[in-house]
């Protein structure tokens, strides 16, 4: 068993099963820099971690999987730069993610939003408990938008109907419509569960042939990025990051204030 860098990525190895924990839940296990940093370190090279035949993401207690990157750090923006390289950081570990050489399995209990969401997506499968919500709640938070590879996942799996539909209602998906529109695979009745679930499934799966797996991976992926291979969305961040409504909507959010949008 392989223990994790810090407190807030637990991290072990058991049977061949690896299980990488977001452990943040007093903030939801919002994610900070270094915890993206040490998901990616693990996916990069996962023979180096254990050698698991595969992976399983979750986040600690049953609040949240994940509730998005730590709103706070978006406060030394100043440019387009600053924005365009955050996207760009972010998109290497969800790519990292995507590649990982072991099948993934998201565990997904409570909010699985933003940054989290985009985790989950990455992810080869997902199962749920009945308290999953998902979504991308930023035209009522932060005013920002996704990178075209982030658009691309969701428009993958849902349609572009219902990627608007999410993003321009802020809505979060109950784990129910979850299920019935192709986000998890199951879902189970409470967080004990879905863990147990997710051992026994990560047990089949790691029985499996990694070659297919692996294959299959790939042409997943493949098929995917292919959506926003050539299409360049950088305009999109920068028009949103650096406007007055990005930074109202990060002041407005951390002082638990509704913002004033001014389309500016």
């Amino acid at each position: 068993m392989e223990a994790g860098v810090n407190d807030e990525i637990l991290y072990a190895v058991e049977n061949g099963v690896g299980t990488i924990t977001l452990n943040r839940p007093q903030a939801r296990n919002a994610l900070t820099f270094a915890m993206y940093e040490r998901i990616a370190e693990i996916c990069r090279d996962p023979a180096d971690h254990g050698d698991p035949r595969v992976i399983i993401m979750t986040g600690a207690g049953d609040k949240a999987f994940a509730a998005g990157t730590d709103i706070a750090q978006f406060r030394a923006f100043k440019s387009a730069e600053d924005a365009l390289a955050y996207e760009e950081r972010i998109e290497t570990v969800i790519g990292t993610i995507e590649r990982c050489a072991v099948p993934t399995l998201a565990a997904i209990s409570g909010a699985v939003t933003g940054g989290g969401a985009a985790i989950a997506l990455a992810c080869d499968l997902r199962i749920a408990s009945m308290t999953a919500r998902f979504g991308f709640p930023i035209a009522r938070t932060l005013g920002n938008c996704l990178s075209m590879e982030n658009y691309a996942r969701l428009y993958a799996i849902l349609g572009p109907a219902r990627v608007k539909d999410i993003v321009f209602t802020s809505r979060l998906v109950e784990a129910e419509e979850g299920q019935r529109i192709g986000l998890y695979s199951e879902l189970l009745p409470d967080h004990a569960a879905l863990m147990a679930r997710a051992g026994e499934l990560a047990q089949t799966i790691a029985g499996h042939a990694p070659l297919t797996m692996r294959a299959t991976k790939e042409a997943m992926r493949r098929l995917t990025a292919a959506t926003a291979e050539g299409l360049d969305g950088s305009d999109l961040v920068t028009l949103c990051y650096t406007s007055a409504d990005f930074r109202e909507g990060m002041e407005a959010f951390l002082g638990k204030r509704p913002p004033n949008w001014t389309g500016r």
